[in-house]
């Protein structure tokens, strides 16, 4: 049975939602706030979460980024009022896998979410990378393994980490790895990138990422 999260502020709308899932057979539970229902959502008891953008609190569109943020894969449809192309562009991109704008059929969104689930189903979740045998980053625990060692690492550390291994062999610039790592809000004369590659190559090696001169680093 299919747990869904209904994260709306309006009770018509989430009694409407509700009383329609139940009926063909889904479980229901509903977030009225924005900080309930990231809260709810990180819990992974869920398999597809109903998003309003307009929630009190934390509003959908930071419920989404945090979510994503902390690799979260839940499938997220977006539900609001606003049918911009700009706010519909900015779900999507934003880590949304649907978007319906209000008023809504019940029978479209039902249609929605099951494809949705079954998209799911067959897309297993990728919780380890590796690269080669003897390295590995496990996405859950935020644990990486070097040869027979486990090796902690720091927040910045282990996004650098999964940049690279989601990109092996490629070239990444410096301002490609401060754009993912740090955010718009970087400076793009710092030396931050080569500080935190350096404290990469301590804890597992220095062969581990090649030096690219005059155009970035790449995990061979």
């Amino acid at each position: 049975m299919n747990r869904i999260l209904i994260a709306e502020d309006e009770d018509r709308i989430a009694s409407f939602v509700e009383k329609g899932l139940r009926a063909n057979g889904f479980t229901t539970t509903v977030a009225a706030d924005g900080d309930t229902a990231l809260d709810r959502a990180v819990t992974g008891g869920f398999d597809l979460m109903l998003l309003d953008i307009g929630l009190p609190g934390r509003d959908g569109f930071t419920v989404l980024r945090e979510l994503r943020e902390a690799r979260v894969t839940l499938p997220v449809i977006v539900l609001t009022a606003r049918d911009s192309v700009r706010d519909t562009v900015a779900g999507l991109e934003g880590g949304a896998d649907d978007w319906m704008t209000k008023p809504f059929r019940f029978e479209e969104l039902l249609a929605r979410i099951r494809l949705r689930l079954r998209t799911a189903a067959r897309t297993p979740e990728v919780t380890v990378l590796r690269s080669g045998d003897d390295l590995s980053l496990d996405l859950r625990t935020r644990r990486a393994r070097s040869g027979e060692r486990t090796v902690d690492l720091t927040a910045r550390e282990f996004v650098l980490l999964e940049l690279f291994l989601r990109h092996p062999g490629q070239v990444l610039s410096r301002e490609q790895i401060l754009s993912h790592v740090w955010g718009y809000d970087f400076d793009p004369g710092s030396n931050i990138v080569d500080v935190y590659v350096r404290a990469l190559r301590k804890k597992l090696g220095a062969q581990r990422l090649e030096t690219v001169r005059g155009m970035g680093y790449r995990m061979p």
